[in-house]
């Protein structure tokens, strides 16, 4: 239960984290901050769990920040792997895009709907204490030096007044707590472009295969079918957007017209799945010039908006609460400086701006017109046959390559190529009779110094650093590790690896560099009481 602060007036709740919107992000993060013993209340102006399909497929690094937050295996028992995406091009096989990935819990992406999502993220946040509150929203914020105050109108109209040490919008694009802060939402209106989406049974030439998606490529259309969970298939058409005024969703009608266009097949058939779900969309691109105002912060929709190709959305969403969990517990706890909060503006911002970029420039999923339709069908098939071009592109798809490299928090030594701070440290395999893989020695809850090497040379220089960060703040835990030898591997012996909660890394050097990580937590780490 939250303190309660005492007051000659109104007695008012004291949260130390107030989370407004129960979306994926939202819910990710309420998560987060209870796994680090923060009361949070989590509140939605919704009167339940939303019950649409909407996004469907959690990426790679996306079901490892699901792991971090306790839930990935139920994502994985509700969920259907995704081994490979099928393309075409005017009707004709163009190739297959291997989407598994190595070094990696996870190897292949899942497809499962947003419905179940939130389902699954509120039932692991009810683990960890109270459920949303629901039919309440806020409608006005009060920022002050040590706290914020939220008026939250109930069901009935009656407004009460909670206070919070932090507050974070995850509201979606009419942000109260962007509004609030004064920020503006840069960009504009992406015209002519719509994406309409349906849930039905096709009767088609293709196969049903529940563990591949199918890309189909024509002039001025693009079609995207992910199976869904229960045997139905998700169609995306990506066209142009004629008529802006039309507003309701794609009858079967319309969708059964575009997929014919996309596919070829004049005799395909759609039948819709029952709960029936039909939407038209049309997109902006904007994003805040900051995620932070003092004890404000924005994450998910709130703070960055782009075309859905893909579940960019959903996924940046999810790593941005991922990303901000830790860093406003440490602040919260007294571990870290308050500094460490302006990184998740500077590394979240940077990860929106490369969505954003990729999106606009993505010819593969965008509706083509006559130029690009053939250089597509020209050199298309040569790429998917490229093994260096498949794996850059299953690695980009899987978020596994964003990294944080241009970070403050990102260590300057180290090596220049390979392996480098801000990079997500790879799930490599460990040797002889330790077992498992690297993450096992990772969490949520601590930093990681990691010694690669054994034996009694590289023990005394691991005790040295431990005497060393001994005096700081923040939960850090050291271990020696011994790496399977691998191609793909490069971490010789006598490195030392300090790891961000996160699991992207903060620092790389020689383990007789006792300077650097010393250094490096008298920036980052508050110290221990003398």
């Amino acid at each position: 239960m939250p303190r309660r602060q005492g007051s000659t007036g109104q007695r008012h709740a004291l949260w130390d984290a107030v989370v407004l919107g129960a979306g994926p992000t939202g819910l990710a993060l309420a998560i987060a901050l209870r796994q680090y013993a923060l009361d949070v209340l989590i509140v939605d102006k919704a009167s339940d769990t939303k019950r649409e399909a909407r996004a469907s497929v959690v990426w790679q690094r996306g079901l490892e920040a699901l792991r971090d937050l306790g839930c990935a295996e139920a994502f994985l028992h509700r969920g259907l792997p995704l081994e490979c995406g099928e393309f075409h091009v005017c009707g004709s096989p163009a190739g297959v895009q291997e989407l598994s990935m190595p070094h990696t819990a996870f190897p292949c992406p899942v497809s499962i709907e947003q419905d179940d999502i939130e389902r699954l993220l509120r039932a692991r946040l009810r683990d960890l204490g109270p459920d949303v509150r629901w039919s309440s929203e806020a409608v006005a914020l009060r920022p002050g030096r040590d706290s914020v105050g939220i008026d939250l109108r109930g069901p009935g109209g009656n407004i009460r007044t909670v206070e919070a040490r932090w507050v974070i919008g995850c509201e979606g694009s009419h942000s109260l707590v962007r509004r609030s802060l004064g920020l503006t939402f840069d960009g504009r209106q992406r015209t002519g472009l719509q994406c309409l989406q349906l849930n039905a049974r096709p009767d088609w030439s293709h196969p049903g295969t529940p563990h591949r998606t199918r890309i189909f490529v024509n002039h001025r259309i693009t079609l995207i079918t992910d199976p869904v969970p229960g045997g139905a298939t998700r169609f995306y058409a990506f066209r142009p957007d004629p008529d802006p005024a039309v507003e309701g969703p794609p009858d079967v009608a319309e969708m059964t017209r575009l997929v014919a266009a996309a596919t070829g097949e004049e005799t395909v058939r759609l039948e819709p799945t029952e709960p029936r779900w039909a939407n038209r969309a049309r997109f902006h691109d904007r994003i805040v010039p900051t995620l932070r105002g003092g004890r404000a912060l924005l994450a998910g929709d709130s703070a960055h908006l782009w075309a859905p190709i893909g579940g960019r959305g959903l996924n940046t969403g999810l790593l941005g609460a991922h990303n901000l969990g830790w860093k406003l517990a440490a602040v919260h706890h007294g571990w870290c400086p308050e500094a460490l909060l302006d990184t998740y503006t500077s590394e979240q911002r940077r990860t929106a701006l490369d969505v954003m970029r990729a999106m606009r420039r993505n010819v593969l999923e965008l509706p083509p017109g006559r130029a690009m339709l053939t250089a597509l069908r020209l050199f298309l098939p040569t790429a998917l046959r490229n093994r260096r071009a498949a794996r850059r592109g299953a690695l980009l798809l899987s978020d596994f390559g964003r990294h944080y490299r241009d970070s403050g928090l990102s260590g300057r030594r180290g090596a220049r190529t390979g392996l480098r701070p801000g990079d997500r440290l790879p799930d490599f395999p460990l040797a002889g009779g330790q077992g498992g893989s690297l993450h096992g020695l990772l969490s949520y809850q601590h930093w990681s110094l990691l010694h690669i090497g054994g034996g009694e040379h590289h023990a005394m220089h691991a005790e040295r650093l431990r005497e060393l960060t001994r005096p700081y703040a923040l939960p850090l835990r050291h271990r020696g590790v011994s790496l399977r030898a691998e191609p793909d591997a490069p971490l010789p012996e006598g490195t030392v690896l300090l790891v961000r909660p996160d699991g992207h890394l903060a620092l790389r050097v020689p383990e007789l560099d006792h300077r650097s990580p010393a250094a490096y937590l008298d920036r980052w780490s508050t110290r221990r009481p003398t």
